[in-house]
């Protein structure tokens, strides 16, 4: 049987067996959450499995995948099923829709990079063959490897020709030159962000082909003399293509000053991601939240610069404010200090339910240097809470601004943001109620959840002075920017340097903070809408407790109530408090700001 035939077995077998399970769960009554996990296992076994990302056909084995789960679910009984259930379906039906988009967005990058990269595909072939357990055909595995360093120089020539004429049609004013072939005379054009997207691909297909190749070497008679050469080759050649791409195309020299690259989602990618957030909002109608509340914010900060003394100069109060910061080696201390006092002020006041374990299970680890470079300020990570501070071997300056960037009244909010009542609550409650839907987490509810508090803070009077109000308006002017500039960048309305100086200029930050914030919003390791997702998820959660709380329900029994849900969207997480009707055509309706 081909592996073709195989794959496509393998999807029959696999709707029959799930659509078993379901009828079975029809029929003894029980929820949705055990298609779920299934779900989830199925997923992480294809993604495992076929784990090159880079390669068309692991995505096209996971889009049949996609596809098959939505046979699934479009045969599921959802009127047979309870509230939780049906939330369980949707979320799942919104997922598949989204990730089937998204694998789409993927494999039309990838076509991007076909010129670039015409071996990725060979090479592919040539890993995923031992995947199906066939014998290696060693002689055609080397020519696939020693093809590289040929088609690298080809490609090179043709790049180096791109930078000197716009077109293919000018290639005729620059014949080729002795010993270069015809294809090599036709320019190929690349801007910075196609040649950092080349480099990342070459460095996944690396690091694939030397798996690959150590299982073999040694184990399998003649493989290695057939493959030392034409591996040891091309690992030459695509190193050397590498720092190319990467200096000379790209114009990154692994230093602070190299220019931030990041993929703009676009109007129609942005409404793709909403939907996934039930988010029935345009980016415009959120770039308005966000300048509202980023002039609210402004209002407050002149306030407490009057309080100061500072007349309404709240750039000269944020000024005395960054001054004032732990002295060196005593950060640690100090974020401790703080988190046990927002414990007892949540506690005290009988705002939520704080259990004992993770009250007691938390941790400080020291950022380096290096990671501070994308992780500026507090943050955390499990049980840690990640301290940035200055340190030892940073240049004076760089020592300086993460000082100002750290001090006391900035970090008094983020250790609450990060701990107790933020992240470590809501981590703890998510791995013990209704886990199994950290497979739909959003920021929405994650990071929104800390906003919330931080509001709820600010309300309860949280601040012990005006300098303490000028760090939380920071910060909180800070998610307003956030949603400012990242949903301008998407939308081509605001370039990275842009984007720097306005968190600079408008917020505050230093320049070290606003460049490494920058650099993590568009650098591929977040979803495009995450930085949104602090203030207006911070906003859903405070429309909703207003409104729970107008039933009589106590703060304390919603915000329980909510870490009781898991991390799903927050219209969800409404739906099911207030036992709202639910159909297969559900979408996102709720105008949380209206």
């Amino acid at each position: 049987m081909t592996p073709a035939r195989l794959i496509l077995l393998i999807v029959v077998l696999h709707a029959c067996a799930v659509g078993l399970a379901a009828a079975e769960q029809r029929a003894d009554g029980a929820e949705f959450a055990d298609t779920v996990r299934t779900f989830d296992v199925e997923e992480s076994t294809v993604s495992r499995f076929y784990n090159l990302p880079w390669a068309d056909a692991c995505n096209a084995r996971r889009a049949q995948m996609y596809a098959a789960w939505q046979v699934t679910l479009a045969a599921a009984d959802f009127d047979a099923l309870g509230e939780a259930g049906r939330i369980d379906w949707l979320l799942l039906r919104t997922q598949l829709t989204y990730e089937l988009a998204k694998l789409a967005e993927d494999r039309a990058r990838l076509a991007q990079l076909a010129d670039l990269l015409p071996f990725r595909t060979p090479v592919a072939d040539l890993l995923m063959a031992r995947w199906h357990h066939e014998q290696v055909d060693q002689a055609a595995a080397a020519a696939t490897l020693a093809a590289i360093p040929d088609q690298v120089r080809r490609i090179r020539a043709r790049l180096e020709l791109g930078h000197k004429v716009a077109d293919k049609d000018a290639a005729a004013e620059h014949p080729p030159a002795d010993g270069v072939k015809v294809d090599e005379a036709v320019p190929l054009p690349i801007t910075p962000l196609l040649a950092l997207r080349a480099t990342q691909t070459i460095a996944a297909m690396r690091e694939a082909t030397k798996a690959w190749y150590e299982a073999y070497d040694g184990a399998q008679p003649g493989f290695s003399w057939w493959m030392k050469s034409p591996y040891e080759q091309s690992e030459k050649a695509l190193d050397e293509f590498v720092k190319y791409l990467r200096e000379d195309c790209a114009g990154l020299k692994g230093k602070d000053e190299d220019p931030l690259l990041g993929e703009a989602l676009g109007a129609a990618g942005l409404a793709r991601d909403l939907a996934k957030e039930f988010l029935p909002y345009t980016p415009d109608e959120l770039l308005a939240i966000g300048e509202r509340e980023f002039a609210w914010c402004e209002a407050r900060m002149r306030e407490a610069a009057k309080a100061m003394g500072c007349a309404d100069d709240w750039h000269a109060a944020l000024e005395r404010v960054k001054a004032d910061s732990a002295p060196p080696g005593a950060q640690d201390a100090y974020i401790a200090s703080q988190a046990v006092e927002a414990i007892a002020f949540v506690t005290q006041r009988d705002l939520v339910t704080v259990p004992p374990l993770c009250a007691e299970t938390w941790r400080i680890k020291l950022i380096t240097s290096d990671a501070q470079r994308l992780t500026p300020y507090v943050a955390y990570d499990g049980m840690n809470v990640l301290a940035a501070y200055a340190r030892e071997d940073m240049s004076n300056a760089d020592k300086l601004m993460s000082m100002r960037g750290n001090n006391r009244h900035f970090t008094r909010l983020t250790t609450a943001h990060e701990l107790i009542p933020g992240h470590h609550l809501q981590s703890w409650y998510a791995q013990r109620f209704r886990a199994y839907r950290g497979e739909f987490t959003t920021p929405f509810l994650v990071e929104g959840w800390a906003l919330y508090w931080e509001m709820a803070l600010w309300d309860l009077g949280y601040a012990r002075s005006p300098e303490d109000q000028v760090g939380m308006l920071f910060w909180r002017m800070h998610r307003a920017a956030r949603i400012i500039v990242t949903l301008k960048f998407h939308l081509g309305r605001m370039t990275p340097a842009q984007m720097v100086d306005f968190l600079v200029e408008r917020v505050g930050h230093e320049r070290f903070g606003a460049t490494s914030e920058v650099r993590r919003y568009i650098g591929g390791d977040y979803a495009p809408l995450y930085q949104c997702g602090y203030m207006v998820g911070g906003l859903q959660l405070r429309a909703l407790a207003k409104e729970l709380t107008a039933t009589g329900m106590t703060t304390k029994q919603v915000n329980d109530a909510v870490l009781h849900c898991g991390t799903i969207p927050v219209e969800l997480i409404r739906a099911s408090l207030r036992g709202l009707p639910l159909g297969r055509e559900t979408r996102a309706a709720w105008r949380f700001d209206d």
